[in-house]
């Protein structure tokens, strides 16, 4: 049955989840039409951001979350090298050379006349000890996990502006997987997280008053091109329309994690985005360690009634874990068809077989994880349950979420399908697989033996052979392994005031660059 031939019920549906928030703001007028493009816009030594939620930590070294990322990464604190969006080349940041010195080991040069925020000098030891915290240390940091996993690098200090850093087997990709590294002081603590980072970046932390705002000003001692903008201030709404209103009235300069019917008009700015919606489903209890209910759970979601309904079309329907423009993302693969009653078949036969399909699955959402996310999982809910399967949902916080998200996994509340939103900012699928497909992955409910020796290869290899090796591993996925339901990819939007210019990219959803916005007039 097609998707298409339902999609006037799905929005029906649809409508009357968003009925209740629809209510609730309607009551109170927060745009102001008249003041479009920011007529109060604030002065011109500050740039407002307006976030969808409050990060969690600062910390450096969990700066790959997007929540902590948005704010941290290029303009508290700054890594070794930086992946430029556009072009995917790596370019120099606090390196400004590197060569592959062996078949396991890299030669940074550092540069010079560089100073962190409280006065002291970057080096060598302070990039060495960047590294052993965030990687080598029992530190638990998430950047660990989702770029590293379990390998342990070898670093060593040359002089003060030499470092090389050698890694067990050959890794033609580690300057990149560096680039993920936030760089902090020698002095910080390799036994406990730091919440506001030192940093070396365009601006510091002045003040972050919890529950209402984060304030940055300038590092006058920046070695850099100095910012446009000598202050910035990051508040925080859950909810799309009052964070577009907040730009539309002049309140706000940047609105961030905007859907495309939150109201930002002329003020909403589309970018490409590289991050992809979909559900982790946990292969080891009962019913989800049947494949034929992961199947089941894929033919169950219609993914064009979801992007159409809820995202006027601008998505993408999600084949893979990676959108195009990813090393290894497999154009030729196919997204899972919308195929209700084959859904109920497969929970039918694997019901006859004796697998307790009655088993509760509870769905886990994040509040404010992006646009419209409320909606899509209770959609997702009522369409897992039409398929013959026991749903229940639970909507968390982002620090609770971080429990379902990464090992260790939450393990008493039995079978998780957990909704998941992944951006991988490196542009190669080793960062994606790695943590999300590895049997130890970092964020990987399961796998196979045979699965990881695949991966591992995958690893290895360069050019067009690391293409093709992804491309087989993603079709190896979909048919072997049936870890995901993807969804969708997805398009950003941000709200931005006519007052600022900016171009967001690829990036812009966790690496938010303050440095390249300026003042329109």
């Amino acid at each position: 049955m097609s998707s298409l031939r339902s999609q006037g019920q799905f929005a029906l549906r649809l409508s009357a989840v968003a009925a209740g928030g629809t209510l609730l703001l309607s009551g109170c007028s927060v745009a102001n039409s008249e003041s479009a493009g920011g007529a109060t816009a604030a002065s011109s030594d500050t740039i407002r951001v307006v976030l969808s939620q409050e990060p969690p930590t600062l910390e450096a070294c969990e700066a790959n979350l997007t929540s902590t990322g948005v704010v941290v990464r290029s303009n508290v604190t700054e890594p070794l090298v930086e992946r430029n969006p556009s072009t995917g080349e790596l370019e120099p940041r606090l390196a400004t050379e590197w060569e592959a010195t062996s078949d396991s080991e890299w030669t940074f040069k550092l540069r010079e006349g560089v100073t962190f925020h409280d006065g002291t000098p970057f080096n060598a030891e302070a990039a060495a000890h960047t590294i052993e915290r965030a990687v080598n240390s029992d530190l638990g940091c998430n950047v660990e996990g989702y770029v590293f996993g379990e390998t342990d690098l070898e670093v060593k200090i040359v002089d003060d502006t030499t470092l090389t850093v050698s890694t067990p087997e050959p890794d033609p990709i580690l300057p990149l997987r560096l680039s993920f590294l936030e760089v902090v002081p020698a002095s910080t603590s390799d036994t406990e997280k730091v919440r506001e980072p030192i940093g070396t970046g365009p601006y510091k932390i002045e003040a972050w008053d919890a529950g209402q705002k984060i304030t940055l000003a300038a590092h006058e001692d920046y070695w850099g091109e100095k910012p446009a903008y000598p202050n910035a201030e990051y508040q925080w709404r859950s909810e799309g329309t009052v964070r577009a209103a907040m730009v539309t009235s002049g309140e706000a300069d940047i609105a961030m994690g905007l859907g495309p019917d939150d109201g930002a008009g002329d003020l909403g700015v589309n970018y490409p985005n590289n991050e992809t919606v979909a559900l982790r489903l946990t292969g080891d209890m009962a019913p989800l360690d049947d494949i034929r209910v992961r199947q089941a759970i894929n033919y169950a979601i219609d993914k064009e009634g979801i992007v159409a309904s809820l995202y006027q079309g601008k998505d993408k329907v999600a084949a893979q874990l990676v959108p195009e423009g990813i090393v290894g993302h497999n154009s030729s693969l196919e997204a899972w068809p919308y195929d209700p009653e084959k859904a109920k078949q497969l929970v039918a036969e694997a019901k006859a077989d004796g697998v307790p399909v009655d088993t509760k699955i509870t769905l886990v959402a994040r509040n404010a994880q992006f646009p419209k996310v409320t909606e899509m999982s209770q959609v997702l809910q009522e369409q897992l349950a039409q398929a013959g399967l026991n749903v229940e949902l639970k909507t968390v916080e982002t620090s609770q979420h971080l429990q379902y998200q990464l090992r260790p996994f939450v393990t008493d509340e039995g079978p998780i399908a957990l909704l998941i939103q992944h951006g991988n900012q490196a542009g190669d699928a080793a960062f994606t697989v790695d943590q999300y497909m590895l049997s130890d992955g970092a964020q990987s409910a399961f796998g196979t033996s045979e699965f990881d020796e695949k991966l591992k290869a995958a690893g290895k290899t360069s050019g067009e052979d690391r293409q093709k090796a992804y491309e087989d591993i993603f079709s190896y996925q979909n048919e072997n392994i049936v870890q995901f339901a993807p969804i969708s990819h997805q398009t950003g939007i941000i709200g931005k005031s006519d007052s600022v210019n900016y171009e967001p990219n690829s990036s812009s959803g966790d690496e938010l660059r303050l440095s390249e916005m300026t003042p329109a007039n």
